[in-house]
């Protein structure tokens, strides 16, 4: 058979997957793969919009099926703005990882669906390197600075690494850490936690204030970005960790019908997309081509 010949044939299949999952979940489905980077900003929003005029549902409803190392917070915050300007609601869907930018961008959703397998990660925030080629996690630096500087005697290496520090880049990762935190706050309290009208564990019925909800909210951004908590950037927080945090997931792993229509889409295109070592790309059945 023609390569190009398989490859359509492989597409034509993984569309009719997405189609399938579309059914079962009552909405646009698109999946997302590859790190959140500010180059892919203009590219993500003609995608979403070529994406919304091609549909024919009418349920207003996004669901994002995400794959993602993480990557820029602000950028971020540029693609929620996209897909809310599009959509009502929009979900996430978290069939392998999503880590760090990726975990707040699913952070914005109305729900999150994940199964036993799946992980999100803490939002240790990342800034492009001085040379643009790629990111670094900024906490590790924050929280080594914040150790030296509380002890009472500085050794030889404390000074060097101290030195070598740029004042700039310190304030940068700052600001990160705490963009990253407010963005995670504002969009819980807005989406996540909107349907949260009362109280079912501690007195169960009684409302829900909009006081609880930010409470509850710096709960989760706090504890997601304490990386001692963590001890890595990379760490896979589960559904059980998550839940520990409680964080409502819906969890789909003894939902039959739809963990089979999600693998199918979500293994059979990311199967193909690694063998064609493609680290990022953007996939609807309404698109012609990754």
């Amino acid at each position: 058979m023609n390569p190009a010949d398989l490859d359509h044939a492989i597409l034509a299949h993984v569309n009719a997957k997405a189609r399938a999952l579309e059914d079962v979940l009552g909405s646009d489905v698109i999946f997302y793969s590859g790190q959140i980077h500010p180059q892919i900003t203009r590219p993500f929003r003609n995608f979403i919009e070529e994406v919304e005029n091609a549909s024919t549902r009418a349920e207003n409803i996004l669901t994002i099926v995400l794959r993602s190392p993480g990557g820029s917070a602000e950028t971020t915050e540029r693609m929620v703005s996209v897909v809310r300007h599009h959509y009502g609601t929009v979900n996430f869907i978290v069939p392998d990882y999503a880590m760090s930018a990726g975990t707040i961008f699913c952070m914005s959703g109305d729900r999150i669906y994940m199964d036993y397998s799946s992980a999100l990660g803490p939002i240790d925030p990342q800034v492009l390197s001085s040379d643009g080629s790629g990111y670094v996690a900024a906490l590790g630096y924050l929280d080594k600075v914040s150790e030296i500087t509380a002890k009472a005697v500085l050794t030889p290496a404390d000074v060097v690494f101290l030195r070598s520090m740029d004042l700039g880049k310190l304030a940068l990762y700052e600001q990160a850490k705490n963009l990253s935190i407010s963005l995670l706050k504002k969009w819980l309290v807005a989406y996540k936690f909107k349907d949260w009208v009362e109280h079912r564990t501690t007195n169960p019925g009684s409302p829900v204030t909009i006081e609880e909800k930010e409470a509850r909210a710096e709960e989760i951004a706090a504890a997601l970005s304490d990386n001692r908590r963590w001890h890595m950037h990379g760490r896979a927080l589960g559904i059980e960790r998550l839940l520990e945090l409680r964080l409502d997931i819906d969890d789909y792993s003894r939902n039959k019908d739809l963990m089979v229509a999600i693998r199918e889409y979500n293994d059979l295109l990311t199967g193909y997309a690694d063998r064609q070592n493609m680290p990022f790309y953007l996939h609807s059945h309404h698109t012609e081509n990754l």
